[in-house]
């Protein structure tokens, strides 16, 4: 059997130098040997190659503190709107377009302390063929991080996965946890009863109640961006307003991670139609990411100027040679 013609790493480096062009037939073309690889080169390793969650690891595993630092768990759409026959590609909720969209969705786990934006899982929703739901991967991904040794400061999620299963398994691993709750969560804040958390009196340094079918936590009201109000939950008794407000800021590592993954790796752009190409494509435009940031974080150079510097090489290539000039005839 012949040797495979292109590897994971010469995939993931087209991800990272092209700058709007994500397909195999871009790669081939771009490829600086005149006998590289083709482009069904590249769609069959699209199609052989395990990028999962595993490979993800394996790489990422040397930059993170597994006894430090906080992870975060969240989901995104990734958005597929021209998509008719694409596997996986199903109508989710956009958090970016404030409504349901279509596309698949990518469930991340992401490790961030002071700033660094390590992804070490993910896992691709498809509930009609595996029949997990989101909170399935949410603890698959937390059960898998305790068995790559992770014992991290905090685990901080949104309200979708703010279940009693997984506050319990979360209790049961010995993991502090901080998650948005909803406001018809019902607690009880001084032994008169249950209700609604967005009806009881919260101060500013939080308030210590009873969640129901769970037992005690600390509850925060803040300040949403719509003008209404967010409630957190915690674990952590002791838990304070600015440890809190840090928290949250350590969460939005996930947001910025997710738009980082869609602007410069080219993560939404695969068009092949097979659910392992697409699951495939999704795993190496994530090790893609993952270099990116391991060089911002050594050189300190954003993502943004990290990928403009390739294409101002070629642009400066061009202006010393270039090609296109008008030619007058006088014939």
């Amino acid at each position: 059997m012949n040797p495979p013609k292109c590897k994971d790493s010469d995939y993931i480096d087209f991800l990272i130098a092209s700058p709007f062009e994500y397909t195999a037939a871009e790669a081939a073309k771009v490829h600086p040997e005149t006998d590289g690889p083709a482009h069904d080169a590249y769609t069959r390793l699209l199609h052989r190659t395990l990028s999962d969650g595993d490979a993800l690891w394996a790489e990422s595993r040397e930059f993170v503190n597994k006894k430090a630092g906080t992870l975060v768990l969240d989901d995104s759409t990734l958005d597929k709107p021209h998509a008719e026959e694409i596997e996986l590609v199903t109508w989710h909720w956009s958090g970016n377009h404030k409504e349901v969209v279509k596309g698949i969705n990518l469930i991340s786990l992401l490790w961030t302390d002071e700033g660094e934006r390590i992804p070490c899982d993910f896992r691709v929703y498809n509930r009609t063929d595996d029949g997990l739901t989101k909170n399935d991967h949410f603890q698959d991904m937390l059960a898998e991080a305790q068995r790559r040794g992770f014992s991290p400061d905090m685990v901080v999620f949104d309200s979708w996965y703010s279940s009693l299963a997984n506050l319990k398994l979360l209790r049961k691993m010995g993991w502090d946890w901080l998650g948005a709750l909803k406001g018809n969560r019902h607690v009880d804040p001084d032994g008169g009863g249950y209700r609604a958390i967005s009806k009881i009196h919260i101060p500013q340094d939080g308030r210590e109640v009873r969640l129901k079918g769970y037992g005690q936590i600390k509850v925060f009201r803040t300040a949403a961006k719509n003008g209404g109000h967010e409630h957190f939950g915690t674990g952590r008794l002791d838990m304070t307003a600015d440890e809190l407000n840090e928290r949250v800021g350590e969460a939005w590592n996930v947001e910025v991670y997710h738009r980082g993954l869609k602007q410069f790796t080219g993560i939404e752009k695969c068009q092949h139609r097979k659910e392992i190409a697409q699951r495939n494509h999704i795993g190496l435009s994530i090790r893609a990411f993952l270099r990116l940031e391991v060089h911002r974080l050594a050189k300190g150079i954003s993502w943004f100027n990290a990928k403009m510097s390739i294409i101002r090489n070629a642009v400066s290539r061009y202006l010393k040679d270039p090609h296109f000039k008008l030619s007058l005839s006088t014939a």
